[in-house]
């Protein structure tokens, strides 16, 4: 029966792999969680050798959302609207989303790339020799490194995609500041502010999951690895388009029901 399974549906032998392998790695990080320094080096491999593609692709997204939603709405009367748009777009959606695309390209290649090398090499191997636990040495820093860096990285893209949209309202579109900022503190709700949270750590998970996945489980030298990390990068941005559309969905609904159960 194993056999069959293994042989027919090999993605749900995957699929059975990563969940065993996301429960090993909170348990252990719960019951011991690895030395500072790994994690330190982590978080800063993560976070701040992110800073810049995250700042440039947030604000050029800034740029382009804040001079579609000018274009659009100035016949209608409606320009004093664009700050808002921008705000609301990036909180709730392209902020989580276009971090996650480029600390997947950047941090989680990286990743797969790095467990995948130490896989073949059988360094992860020797580790198990001398009584290490790979989760925990290897795997469970860079968990944790991407579960807490993503969101500040998201929140970090979405302030420059807001700076972005101000830079070309008010310098190129000649809009007064206080019509661009004006209308953000009035209808963005602090539940935009859950949303953008809640999608940055889903899709922090995600990535660094994923991607120490294919890593610790590649096989077949050094075209195997750079397999895995091909792999790793496609299926990333697979699920974090699919668990944006999901997470969207249900948070909306949920912020639905809270607004009706409030009134």
């Amino acid at each position: 029966m194993l056999a069959f399974f293994t042989n027919n549906f090999p993605f749900l032998i995957a699929l059975g792999e990563y969940i065993t392998l996301i429960g090993s790695v909170t348990w252990v990080t719960l019951r011991k969680p690895p030395g500072w320094d790994l994690i330190r080096d982590q978080l800063y491999a993560v976070g701040v050798l992110s800073l810049s593609v995250v700042a440039l692709a947030g604000f050029s997204t800034g740029l382009v959302l804040a001079a579609q939603s000018f274009y659009q709405l100035q016949d209608k009367g409606l320009a004093s609207v664009t700050g808002l748009m921008v705000a609301k777009a990036m909180l709730t959606e392209l902020g989580p989303l276009i971090t996650g695309f480029m600390v997947t390209g950047r941090v989680g290649a990286a990743m797969t790339a790095e467990l995948g090398t130490m896989q073949v090499t059988e360094q992860v191997d020797a580790l198990r020799s001398m009584c290490i636990d790979p989760y925990r040495y290897l795997v469970a820093p860079r968990f944790i490194a991407g579960t807490v860096m993503f969101p500040l990285l998201s929140v970090f893209c979405i302030v420059m995609g807001i700076f972005g949209g101000y830079v070309i309202s008010v310098y190129f579109f000649q809009m007064a500041p206080t019509t661009y900022f004006d209308p953000i503190p009035t209808y963005v709700e602090l539940f935009d502010f859950y949303i953008g949270f809640t999608k940055s750590f889903i899709f922090g998970v995600l990535i660094s999951t994923i991607c120490c996945y294919k890593g610790i489980t590649t096989t077949g030298g050094a075209k195997g690895v750079g397999t895995s990390t091909t792999s790793a990068v496609v299926i990333c941005y697979i699920s974090i388009l699919f668990s944006n559309f999901v997470l969207t969905l249900g948070l909306n609904m949920l912020r639905d029901q809270w607004n009706r159960w409030m009134s």
